[in-house]
């Protein structure tokens, strides 16, 4: 009998999008949202939102070819349907570098958020224990992973919703400070409109995740229901997004989320509740261990696929226990660029960091620009879906120029574009070797086939022009 037929259990679609919940909330948005806020100003309220109508355009469009014909590589396969094969090698290699670079910044976030609690303890104690923790998990299995994410989720819902009770109590008075009280923000776009176009890269990666969810999309019951899964997913994310991040405006002013704190934190540090730095360091912690886990099973994911389809070497395809166990090959590999990330986020400047993991971010959204791309050709759209295609793009195009704006996010631009120059020239010399290959392989496998058709297309020729037919 096979192995692991609990792997093999199918998901709800409800489950699944509790895992896009796990996927997606994370150091992205419990913490980089002060930069948004930063640049933007009160106005990042309106850049959520629209960031949520930009993720939900782009999911219904993978959910949609999830639903019509599910297939284990998700958007890297559509790409490859669609547009040939460098499509999907370019596409799988793009997702996997920047996801990789993720990893490592969520590994030095959770470094700097558990020192709060133990000061005297050096990061790279915390980055090594955290990403072993995390590749123990990806080695136990699908199942575990689903259920330890599944549990994330709810315990991130339940912080979000605490705040949003915690706020509503200060907004009505229950908790008193000496400093100042509650106010609606009286400059909305105090950065002029710039600084809103320049904030939308932050707004946009709290939704980075749903390419994962894509990826999981395969195992649900009935495939059919994956764009349930989406809209009840992302509805549920802009909302609390939305919210929170407007009391959060509401309760200091904006100009005060300029430290490398949470805004959460910091919003309700001057309201004496002693317990809520501790509350929310312990839900940072949570939220980016829950992303990197994803990440790190989403890599090993898309190079196992990669590695299948001959665009990665075969040898991270391979699986011990005669195929059905674990493809430690490809496990390794992450754990070695794990290793790579940590030490280059411990070498490199703060500032520098932060330009590579923009560029992380920006990588995603060139892969969302793929799936809509994919899309068009894929599903066939009618008039309203080739609408909703194409203001998914222009909100996405609109992001990434965003990132001229400001200095934090320009050399994040100019970053990404060298990774996508690197992964498209090795796409270049695949594409010709790939071309070459199949030649030869014509060549050796129908020499006879091909002469034969040779010579009778030229003794054809022959009796047309009344010569005699080659002897």
């Amino acid at each position: 009998m096979a192995r692991g037929t609990s792997e093999d259990k199918k998901l709800k679609w409800w489950q699944l999008s509790l895992l896009g919940v796990a996927f997606t909330i994370g150091t992205g948005f419990f913490l980089g949202s002060h930069l948004a806020i930063e640049i933007g100003g009160p106005a990042v309220v309106g850049a959520y939102a629209i960031a949520a109508v930009a993720a939900y355009l782009v999911f219904d469009r993978l959910a949609q070819m999830t639903a019509s014909e599910p297939l284990e590589g998700s958007f890297r396969s559509y790409a490859k349907k669609a547009y040939g094969r460098w499509a999907g090698f370019g596409s799988g290699w793009v997702y996997w570098s920047s996801e990789l670079l993720i990893v490592g910044s969520q590994l030095t976030a959770l470094s700097l958020f558990s020192r709060f609690w133990f000061p005297q303890i050096p990061m790279w104690a915390f980055a090594i224990g955290y990403g072993a923790l995390g590749l123990l998990i990806v080695v136990a299995g699908t199942r575990g992973f689903e259920r330890l994410e599944t549990g994330f989720a709810v315990l991130k819902i339940a912080a979000i919703f605490l705040f949003i009770v915690l706020a509503a109590l200060v907004l009505f008075g229950a908790f008193k400070t000496a400093a100042h009280g509650p106010a609606i923000p009286k400059r909305w776009l105090p950065s002029g409109w710039t600084g809103l176009w320049a904030a939308l890269i932050f707004a946009f990666y709290g939704y980075g995740g749903l390419e994962a969810l894509g990826l999981m999309a395969t195992r649900l019951e009935k495939p059919e229901q994956a764009p349930r899964s989406g809209r009840v997913m992302l509805f549920a994310l802009g909302s609390v997004y939305v919210l929170s991040i407007g009391l959060v405006l509401m309760l200091e002013p904006w100009t005060s989320y300029r430290a490398k704190e949470s805004p959460f934190v910091v919003a309700l540090a001057d309201y004496r509740l002693v317990f809520v730095p501790h509350l929310f360091n312990a839900v940072l912690v949570i939220a980016g261990f829950s992303t990197m886990t994803a990440s790190l099973f989403a890599v090993t994911k898309m190079l196992v696929t990669l590695a299948s389809e001959k665009d990665a070497p075969p040898l991270f395809a391979a699986r011990s226990g005669g195929g059905e166990g674990k493809p430690w090959a490809a496990i390794g590999l992450t754990a070695a660029g794990v290793a790579a990330s940590v030490l280059f986020a411990f070498l490199l400047p703060d500032t520098v960091y932060e330009y590579v993991t923009t560029a992380a971010g920006l990588m995603l959204l060139y892969n969302w620009l793929f799936i809509l791309l994919a899309s068009g050709r894929l599903l066939k759209p009618n008039a309203w879906g080739r609408i909703k295609s194409g203001l998914g793009m222009a909100l996405i195009v609109l992001a990434v120029s965003g990132t001229w704006f400001h200095p934090v996010s320009r050399p994040g631009f100019f970053i990404s574009l060298g990774f996508v120059a690197v992964i498209g020239a090795v796409t270049i010399v695949m594409r010709r070797l790939w071309s070459r290959r199949s030649t030869e392989q014509n060549a050796i496998r129908f020499p006879t086939e091909i002469k034969a058709e040779a010579d009778q297309r030229q003794a054809g020729y022959d009796r047309y022009s009344g010569k005699e037919p080659a002897r």
